[in-house]
């Protein structure tokens, strides 16, 4: 929250009233949730993990309600269990990049990666 602007740390800083109006939600909502009083429900996790531009995953992982195990991506594991890092070309099959530009997305994304493949 923090690092997208909000301040959240003192009473008056505003924070949790403009991500609760920015996420379209209860400023309650966000308060409790900050206290650990109660875990907000799906569709305003939702929202908030959208505001703060955090996949929902991560949102749940990071309340510590889920853990990795709860929600896996087993496509994404090696044998030995390890998070592998997509290809360009399995990222833009994902995504749905249409087959014609695929080439164009491939080259793109490569000169965007530490070790340029």
């Amino acid at each position: 929250m923090r690092e997208r602007g909000y301040v959240i740390d003192g009473p008056r800083g505003g924070g949790k009233s403009k991500l609760a109006d920015d996420a379209g939600v209860h400023r309650a909502a966000v308060t409790r949730l900050l206290q650990r009083q109660s875990m907000p429900d799906l569709e305003t996790m939702r929202r908030l993990a959208t505001v703060l531009g955090v996949p929902l995953r991560d949102m749940l992982i990071r309340s510590g309600r889920l853990s990795e195990e709860d929600l896996p991506l087993d496509q994404d594991r090696s044998e030995d269990g390890q998070l592998q890092r997509l290809s360009p070309e399995e990222a833009a099959r994902r995504m749905g990049v249409p087959a014609e530009l695929r080439d164009l997305f491939v080259r793109v994304v490569t000169q965007f990666l530490p070790d340029g493949s």
